[in-house]
């Protein structure tokens, strides 16, 4: 408790006097958290409190205000009252920010107390991100941004070296990492650039100020800049690449510029270097998807394949397992594009295009290196996949991904790349499709009872008494109703009756059917598993999934609805 009380007297949240009234009182154990305190002091000084929940900003009076200094001070402009303007502020006792913007407006302020976090929550979906810095911008009038199409590159070059667009485009980066956000979106539009995080693999908006539009060449640059890339090149697309550190945490980012309409678009893709691989029994796996990975986990040679679309947890799946089997009796090799992470003991090579480094060609260079164990990012050719075959008929274990859509769509993909059936047929172990669906936030997760759900227990014979669980949204998941992400798996282990069907050039069809009929859980199946343990929703697995469940339950429950009216005029 003194501890906070000092934090809160070092910030001028609280004077030392009432400090040390609040320190003899807090032994009734009342006073627990930074807004217990602010309560106290607007009774104490007879000042209004608000904790910010579904209030509605005046935009009109926001824009009476300089962005910077409302973000220095901490302070947010309510609405007006009585002649005067309602301040939220958690600084009760840091006069000079009220001070400053009654001397630059002329407006009678009355200060509100509001905790601090809740303050610049609001400020950030309010003004946007960077707000205070496109503020600063907006007031240097020696400050020039070409226009694209312009002639005068090297103006472009020092715009987007100016210190506030430098300030801008990391405060850009620092947010979308602390947000966990997997990509970032820069698209321009007649009239904006829209900034979009893909997180937890959902596009999401993020505000920024309206007047960012205007500096969109400069901001464009200055990610060219940071990726190694021609800023004079603004007609064909380029891609580079961006390592920062922060908070001792390395992130890789991939970058690509495409031309556009309406100027340069950029999608960023961040990669944590630092980031923690959890143990198999920890990825999510179910008891018979998980026993038969540990089993192909061990075998001495063949290939293990995982597939997905991209952002679905393929990559870490497979470091996974090579963290599970790396020890000093093997030699492990990874060739990769790009790495994703990097693993003690574990030899890791990554592609080159520009230099001639091809997954090909490194292949080929790695087998003389006596490997056990080989990794490759993405079998993506013919050439690839052929030698990926003939090293796991030399006696070596060889795990890849591949793009399919589900896990016997794997091997008819191999075929149609030139390999032949009978060597696919001997040399795969293994194919694991995978998704990842969101995870409900355990904050505002809510029974979902509705018609819909009751239909759908009936369809998957679920009973009535396993509560089925809907998003709903709040402050902890950004009004998602989701945080954070779990996989879903169809783990299909190679036999002699799928062998066979191999070599008789069977549809990948007909190759799901006998892996079912032999234990094979599809994707949808799976995740209506976590369905029932309360972990994600039914509009998730369909979102990921071909799985139609959802909307057959829903369309059979408003059949049943029509016909109603129609049985009880019957019966009348």
């Amino acid at each position: 408790m003194k501890e906070m009380l000092d934090k809160m007297v070092e910030a001028k949240q609280l004077s030392f006097m009432d400090a040390e009234t609040l320190t003899r009182q807090s032994q009734d154990g009342r006073l627990q958290t930074e807004e217990d305190v602010l309560r106290w002091l607007a009774d104490e000084y007879d000042v209004g409190y608000t904790n910010l929940e579904n209030i509605q900003l005046d935009r009109e009076l926001l824009s009476l205000f300089p962005a910077r200094i409302l973000l220095k001070e901490e302070v947010l402009p309510l609405k007006r009252s009585n002649g005067s303007v309602e301040i939220a502020t958690s600084r009760l006792f840091a006069t000079q920010g009220l001070d400053t913007l009654k001397t630059l407006t002329g407006l009678k302020l009355k200060p509100i107390l509001a905790p601090k976090e809740a303050i610049q929550r609001e400020m950030k979906k309010q003004l946007g991100v960077g707000a205070d810095t496109i503020d600063t911008l907006g007031e240097e009038t020696a400050f020039q941004v070409v226009e694209e199409g312009g002639d005068d590159d090297t103006n472009l070059d020092n715009a987007a070296e100016d210190a506030s667009i430098i300030r801008f485009v990391n405060q850009v980066l620092r947010d979308a990492i602390d947000l966990r956000a997997s990509d970032i979106h820069l698209e321009p539009f007649e009239d904006e650039l829209r900034i979009r995080y893909r997180i937890d693999g959902v596009l999401q908006e993020v505000p920024v100020p309206s007047q960012v539009k205007r500096f969109q060449p400069a901001i464009v640059s200055r990610v060219k800049i940071l990726s190694h890339l021609n800023i004079a090149e603004k007609r064909l697309p380029q891609d580079g690449r961006i390592k920062i550190r922060l908070d001792n945490a390395e992130v890789d980012i991939r970058v690509s510029v495409i031309p556009m309409l309406h100027g340069e678009a950029v999608v960023m893709r961040l990669l944590r270097q630092n980031s923690t691989l959890l143990g198999l029994a920890e990825i999510g796996m179910d008891n018979r998807e998980l026993k038969i990975f540990n089993n192909v986990l061990g075998l001495p040679h063949g290939i293990i394949l995982v597939t997905g679309p991209t952002g679905s947890g393929k990559t870490t799946t497979l470091y996974t397992a090579l963290s599970s089997i790396n020890d000093s009796i093997r030699k492990i090799i990874t060739i990769e594009d790009p790495i994703e992470y990097q693993l003690k003991g574990i030899n890791q090579i990554q592609v080159s295009e520009k230099s001639g480094l091809t997954f090909a060609r490194g292949l080929r260079s790695i087998l003389r290196h006596d490997p056990d164990v080989i990794l490759i990012g993405e079998i993506r050719d013919r050439e690839t996949a052929q030698i990926a075959v003939q090293a796991s008929l030399t006696g070596h274990l060889v795990f890849s991904t591949l793009h399919t859509n589900d896990a016997p769509g794997a091997l008819t993909r191999l075929v149609d790349m030139g390999v032949e059936p009978y060597l696919v047929a001997s040399s795969l172990e293994a194919v694991l499709a995978q998704r990842l669906v969101r995870v409900l936030c355990p904050h505002c997760k809510q029974e979902d009872r509705s018609p819909t759900v009751h239909a759908l227990k009936d369809q998957l014979e679920v009973p009535e008494s396993v509560p089925f669980f809907k998003a709903v949204g709040c402050r902890a998941c950004r009004q998602t109703g989701y945080h954070g992400r779990h996989g879903i798996f169809e783990m299909m282990e190679m036999n002699y009756e799928v062998r066979q069907m191999i070599l008789k050039a069977c549809s990948s069809g007909q190759i799901a059917e006998v892996a079912r009929r032999q234990g094979m859980r599809t994707l949808s199946e799976d995740g209506w598993r976590l369905v029932r343990k309360g972990i994600t929703t039914p509009e998730e697995v369909m979102r990921v999934t071909k799985d139609h469940t959802l909307a057959d339950a829903a369309r059979v429950e408003a059949e049943e609805e029509s016909v109603e009216p129609h049985r009880a005029a019957a019966v009348a």
